[in-house]
């Protein structure tokens, strides 16, 4: 099963990267209401003053909607899943492993 694990040191572009690979969608990170800079890590556009060991676990099992609400929880970050082709957004009751394939409904 696709997985890894998401810490404030980690670059948004490698976030991105790794979610691609792993679960074959997009993921969109934003700083406020912009996207993220992908230069930037997690812990720099975080609203929230996050623990050391902060950490998200992204696996394929998980709803596309607890995964959102967990990184807005342990990183105050707006994340949203959108399909392969970055055309639509995914439906928060989809997994993440079949996040590329289906769109919201």
């Amino acid at each position: 099963m696709a997985d890894f694990d998401i810490s404030g040191r980690m670059k948004v572009k490698t976030l991105k990267s790794n979610f691609n690979k792993e679960f074959g969608s997009i993921l969109r990170v934003y700083n406020g209401s912009k996207f993220a800079d992908d230069d930037s890590t997690i812990a720099s556009i975080a609203e929230v003053k996050i623990a050391a060991d902060a950490e998200v676990k992204a696996r394929g099992n998980t709803l596309v909607g607890t995964f959102t609400k967990a990184m807005a929880k342990s990183f105050g970050i707006k994340v949203r899943v959108a399909t392969k082709d970055d055309k639509a957004l995914v439906a928060d009751d989809i997994t993440l492993k079949d996040s590329s394939s289906t769109i919201k409904k």
